[in-house]
């Protein structure tokens, strides 16, 4: 059965997509610890991320920075934090998070409740 990520790279689930190449998916994360938090994932399906290809996973870094750069052009931020915790759904992915200080980055925190317009507003900024 496909991961929840592979519905939403499908097209089954709708997403607030921010950008997409051959190999690689990204979009809002629907419960940001920040505005402007993002999801990059691979659209094969891997568990884990080291198991990633190395090219790939090259890839992968280059176009999740691609990603940030737009995140931090749109989003009043020191830096883009980067973080992959792996343990939420089965496929490989790296959080992209816009950071005033280290604390911004602490996925423990209650996370943000955005309303769809929001969401919408920020993925403008964002999209390319």
């Amino acid at each position: 059965m496909a991961t929840i990520f592979s519905r939403i790279i499908n097209g089954e689930i709708p997403c607030y997509k921010i950008a997409e190449n051959d190999k690689f998916f990204a979009f809002l994360d629907i419960n940001p610890v920040q505005k402007g938090h993002t999801l990059v994932v691979p659209k094969k399906e891997v568990d884990y991320i080291f198991d990633i290809d190395d090219n790939d996973i090259q890839e992968m870094m280059l176009f999740a920075k691609q990603v940030a750069v737009k995140i931090k052009e749109a989003i009043p931020c020191t830096k883009i934090g980067v973080a992959v915790i792996g343990l939420e759904v089965p496929h490989a992915h790296i959080h992209l998070v816009p950071m005033q200080n280290e604390g911004d980055l602490d996925f423990r925190r209650p996370k943000l409740q955005l309303e769809k317009e929001e969401f919408e507003e920020i993925q403008k900024k964002i999209a390319f």
